[in-house]
């Protein structure tokens, strides 16, 4: 069973994108134009990406595959950096959102490569750049929405937390109600997805296998390995980014160092 798709049939997907843009217009709701840019963006992206990975495909070469990683994961952490309103002063966004995303990331996907090595190459370029991709995206959004909430907390909760600072508290009692409403917020999409898969929806890769003519039992299997990926990889990406952000914005001698926030703290 063939799962491409003819330019006639997403020509005709893409009259969805055009009705939802169109009433977004007519009801005044201001979310047509970041619509219809995003969708212009997703389409450029995914073909320029589809003839790139062909090439790559076709190479087979292990360097070229690791580059292609390698930026995905810069992107991502420029990402999950750019996305944050208040940001820690000198760069170290960028830092702590690197370590976070690239640390969890390159030990799930190492993780996931050792296992399906027991049936297929783990070292081609079909196998390592959609699981790395897969991973990645889920630890970046989860490093992303921890950390946003992680920052939001800091700053409105400043005097609750000096007050527990000022007691005695070390600074991880202090922020512990912080850090775990953090890491709630930065895994409950994973979580989520994981509690209705099979109930509520039928998951992408699970989906796609189907559609390809996949035994569904299998598929099922499928979607239950990722899944657990997903579950590990947004834990040690968000566990990661709130442990390196409170190292920075604390100090040995316990005392909250909201200062090495850049811009205003209100």
């Amino acid at each position: 069973m063939s799962t491409g798709f003819t330019t006639l049939e997403l020509i005709v997907a893409a009259v969805l994108v055009l009705t939802s843009a169109g009433l977004s217009l007519m009801l005044k709701l201001g979310i047509h134009r970041s619509m219809l840019i995003a969708a212009a963006r997703m389409v450029v992206q995914l073909l320029l990406l589809g003839l790139l990975l062909r090439s790559i495909f076709a190479m087979t070469n292990p360097w070229l595959t690791a580059g292609l990683v390698v930026f995905m994961v810069l992107a991502a952490s420029y990402e999950v950096a750019a996305r944050q309103e208040r940001k820690l002063a000198g760069g170290w966004t960028f830092l702590v959102s690197g370590a976070a995303v690239s640390a969890s990331t390159l030990f799930v996907s190492l993780f996931a490569l050792g296992s399906v090595s027991l049936t297929q190459d783990w070292t081609a370029p079909q196998v390592v750049i959609p699981i790395a991709g897969i991973v990645l995206g889920t630890a970046m959004n989860a490093a992303s929405v921890g950390l946003t909430a992680l920052m939001d907390g800091l700053v409105s909760e400043r005097d609750a937390i000096e007050a527990q600072l000022a007691l005695g508290h070390s600074k991880r009692q202090a922020m512990q109600r912080l850090m775990q409403r953090a890491a709630r917020t930065g895994t409950i999409n994973v979580i989520n997805q994981m509690a209705g898969a099979g109930i509520i929806t039928l998951p992408g890769i699970m989906s796609g296998q189907v559609l390809a003519g996949q035994d569904p039992l299998v598929a099922a299997q499928s979607q239950i390995f990722l899944m657990f990926l997903l579950g590990a990889v947004s834990t040690a990406s968000i566990v990661i980014a709130i442990t390196l952000a409170l190292t920075r914005l604390t100090d040995e001698r316990h005392r909250l160092r909201l200062d090495h926030l850049q811009g205003e703290l209100g």
